[in-house]
């Protein structure tokens, strides 16, 4: 099974059609939550997912001012209540805090379909055939695997754009029994994204011109925004969110501009993944790196979050399994940079300041993190991940 993710195109109808679908299942999810917690507190009990739903279908839809939840798409109604069931009892077996109510700014809402006829989910080259909506125009054609059928499909909504995930049958066109060439050391870090034992460098894309010109316009909406809220307080009156003074034109600038630093870095952390895998290593060995520890410092925060770290290493973990590579990972506290990858001497006094690595034993010169890269590739205590 694979999941293909693309942006469609949907029309005007099918828009105001995706966005009632989301905003009912966003509802549902929050009225769930509520609607236990106040069963609990004069009941002391917990209503299921499917009891509530027979509640939604029966009692709370008919009411007068309910009538629009019909206009929703049935199955995705009933996915986000098992949603949020499952939130429930993930809290109750203590692996994650209390649910929370869904935001509509947050976007966290998707539009769920599963393949219930032999019509639905068909895939053709240039559009898929979508329950309650149907055919839906793709912006890649020929990215899904044409004459098809997915199993379930998964539409979500971010700042005004509208991406579709199919989950399906796939055969990996990518043999295990390539030949392959010595592993090699990943050493990550701020300064420089990545540097590897085999030469290759990767700079860190948040200094290049591009990202910081979307910052700047970012920080200037985001200012204009925070204007509009405040402006009308204190001249005494209504804020402009009540009066919605082109707020939600507003919000959107913000949104797109979020949206699009976000997909520059995660296409730039998948193209170093697949410049580390093309080269087909028998193993590849990455260090453990405490990013709660180094969030801590308010003068790296930003930079150490910007860089994605945990992506990158999905990634890279989801690749490894792919072209059968085995991932290795170091313990946090192996000093990699610290240590001279021709002698093994350790060198105690090394300040972050000194990107020369100096060995004081046998005198060798060489860049700090190409330095830590080798050590990490010539370890041999490291926990196997793949």
């Amino acid at each position: 099974m694979k999941t293909y993710k693309t942006e469609i195109y949907p029309t005007q109808e099918q828009i105001i059609k995706l966005n009632q679908t989301i905003d009912v299942c966003r509802f549902l999810y929050n009225q769930f939550i509520s609607y236990n917690k106040e069963v609990y507190e004069k009941e002391g009990k917990f209503v299921s997912g499917l009891d509530f739903d027979k509640y939604v279908n029966n009692e709370l839809s008919v009411q007068e001012g309910f009538k629009w939840i019909k206009k929703a798409y049935g199955k995705a109604r009933k996915k986000s209540i098992m949603n949020a069931e499952n939130a429930f009892k993930r809290f109750f077996k203590e692996l994650s805090k209390f649910p929370r109510f869904k935001k509509k700014r947050n976007q966290d809402v998707s539009f769920y379909a599963p393949r219930n006829n032999k019509g639905d989910l068909l895939i053709e080259r240039h559009r898929i055939k979508v329950p309650f909506l149907g055919w839906v125009r793709l912006k890649e054609k020929g990215y899904l695997p044409v004459k098809q059928q997915a199993k379930n499909i998964t539409i979500t909504q971010k700042a005004g754009r509208y991406y579709i995930s199919a989950f399906l049958d796939c055969d990996f066109p990518y043999s295990n029994n390539q030949q392959k060439s010595e592993g090699i050391g990943i050493d990550l870090g701020i300064k420089e994204f990545a540097f590897a034992s085999n030469g290759h460098s990767f700079r860190n894309i948040n200094k290049t011109p591009r990202v910081r010109k979307f910052e700047k316009k970012l920080k200037r909406e985001q200012g204009s925004l925070s204007r509009k809220y405040e402006f009308y307080k204190k001249k005494g009156g209504k804020s402009a969110a009540k009066e919605r003074r082109n707020l939600n034109k507003n919000i959107l600038r913000v949104q797109k501009l979020y949206q699009r630093l976000l997909t520059i870095r995660e296409a730039y952390r998948q193209h170093v993944v697949s410049m580390m895998v093309k080269t087909k290593p028998s193993f590849i060995t990455t260090e453990k790196l405490n990013v709660k520890g180094m969030m801590k410092n308010r003068h790296l925060a930003k930079s150490v979050a910007n860089q994605g770290f945990y992506d990158f290493k999905q990634r890279l973990l989801h690749s490894c399994k792919k072209f059968g590579i085995e991932l290795r990972e170091v313990d946090t506290f192996y000093p990699s940079s610290k240590l001279c990858s021709c002698c093994g001497h350790k060198k105690v006094n090394l300040s972050l300041s000194d990107r020369i690595y100096k060995c004081d034993n046998c005198k060798v010169e060489l860049n700090r993190d190409h330095n830590a890269s080798l050590n990490l590739k010539q370890a041999t205590k490291y926990v196997v991940l793949t």
